[in-house]
């Protein structure tokens, strides 16, 4: 909104009109204003009702009446100092500003005679409790997480981090939202040139409202190819792992609204990392690494080389032999596979939108269902229903889901391939998923698939083997 008018007025009276206006307080309920008198001036208080500690207003009110008028001072500055019994105290006289800071919870007040209004951040959002996320959870560390409230999160950051050069730097996206936005990063280890970038394109934002939070603000970051579906973002909800993330010299990025962190730049390998790794000693962390990395590549596999085998089976060895289908076949193992890749997802839905006490009931009809009755119709065989469940179990084993769904949609193109092309189609998938790997750039222009490609031994070695924490390293 474009004021006709930049500052505000001496007159209590006059501005009290004009920002009723502004605000049209007769509608908004939740606009409160309350006018006052202490000493010998006139007050009047602006506040989001539900963005107030009412105990603190409370008390600032009972101060007030209590100022005899002979110590009233003749400007605002000198009230801030002299008799606000508060920390976070503000001057403001631009109505734009004045605005932004109401509807952000702030309580505003203005007072008969001063060109400048008092800002007062006695505010308070509604929160959930800080608990262990669903998703990212840890066998051992610590069992907290993001919540949606900004000042919080930085808190939980700052309260692993206690040194100076930690910096957070906010920044406000969105020309009706104004979302607070806040870029963490270490100032003695960042790179400056990548931080100047990232600061840059967040400042060159023209958006209406970062309508989807992180989501929104990734997506103004970086305009990447559609067709690549592998992620460029990795999104944690610990901050744990985000103040790890920022003492390696990576930037972290804070939504207001959101439970979680943008962390850049990254490879794949940074987003199928995970903070069980270095809570456990560093033989059973670079085991649960490589492990974490082996399922991944056996769940973008498995159902693509079981089809190719499947198609040819004079192809497998004898101690294999066990896995040919010896039951009659109704429906193509191709269309089986594919059926049930959609079908997963559609559980998944289901799981999410089902009310929780019904969960439960609902599981074991679906494992009857689907399970025992689809194979006994003869819409699927049971080593189809076998190996997608355990790629289906299996891509949980890594936490982001933007790369369980790129494994996925690459997995369906392999399966394609290899249906149409046999042999040729399934090599030719496993090098098209490279390619997309390799061309691949993370936002800071660095290789995605590093340090595979180009290949660098000695950062290989670190990203394969969890490495024991040495005293020069602290």
């Amino acid at each position: 909104m474009k004021f006709a008018e930049k500052k505000i007025r001496t007159n209590l009276r006059e501005n009290i009109t004009y920002f009723n206006n502004v605000l049209n307080v007769n509608k908004n309920f939740d606009l409160v204003y309350r006018v006052i008198k202490f000493g010998e001036k006139e007050a009047c208080f602006y506040f989001v009702d539900g963005f107030l500690k009412d105990e603190m207003l409370q008390k600032m009110l009972q101060y007030f009446n209590s100022i005899k008028k002979e110590e009233m001072p003749g400007s605002a500055h000198e009230m801030s100092k002299l008799f606000m019994p508060y920390g976070e105290v503000d001057l403001l006289s631009d109505w734009e500003e004045i605005l932004k800071n109401l509807l952000s919870g702030v309580t505003i007040m203005f007072l008969d005679g001063y060109s400048e209004c008092i800002a007062i951040d006695c505010r308070t959002y509604p929160m959930r409790s800080i608990s262990e996320p669903e998703k990212d959870k840890v066998l051992r560390g610590s069992k907290d997480g993001f919540v949606e409230t900004l000042v919080f999160n930085t808190a939980l950051i700052r309260r692993r981090i206690r040194t100076p050069e930690l910096t957070m730097e906010i920044k406000i996206v969105g020309e009706s939202s104004k979302t607070d936005i806040v870029v963490c990063y270490m100032e003695d280890r960042v790179d400056k040139k990548f931080l100047e970038e990232v600061l840059k394109r967040i400042d060159s934002i023209k958006v209406d409202a970062l309508t989807l939070n992180q989501e929104s603000l990734a997506e103004c970051l970086y305009q990447y190819k559609w067709y690549n579906p592998f992620p460029k973002f990795k999104f944690s909800e610990r901050p744990d792992t985000a103040a790890a993330q920022v003492l390696e010299g990576n930037i972290v990025i804070l939504v207001d609204n959101s439970p979680s962190c943008i962390i850049l730049p990254n490879t794949v390998f940074d987003i199928i990392e995970e903070a069980d790794d270095y809570y456990f000693p560093p033989i059973t962390g670079t085991y649960l690494r490589l492990t974490r990395y082996a399922i991944a590549v056996v769940t973008l596999l498995l159902t693509p080389l079981w089809l190719l085998f499947v198609k040819n089976p004079e192809w497998l060895p004898s101690w294999l032999q066990f896995t040919v289908i010896t039951d009659e076949i109704h429906v193509p193992i191709f269309l089986q596979l594919i059926l049930l890749e959609f079908a997963i997802d559609g559980l998944k839905l289901a799981a999410v939108n089902t009310p929780s006490m019904l969960s439960t009931p609902l599981s074991v009809i679906t494992a009857l269902v689907l399970g025992e009755f689809s194979v006994k119709s003869g819409w699927f065989n049971s080593e189809a229903m076998l190996y997608m469940a355990f790629v289906a179990v299996a891509n949980y084993t890594q936490q982001s889901y933007e790369l369980g769904y790129a494994l996925k949609f690459m997995r369906m193109i392999l399966l394609v391939l290899t249906q149409l092309f046999d042999l040729y189609g399934f090599i030719g998938g496993i090098i098209l998923t490279i390619v997309l790997l390799a061309s691949n750039k993370t936002i800071s222009g660095s290789g995605y698939f590093y340090p595979v490609i180009p290949f660098n031994l000695k950062e290989f070695c670190k990203r394969m083997i969890r490495r024991r924490l040495k005293y020069e390293d602290i």
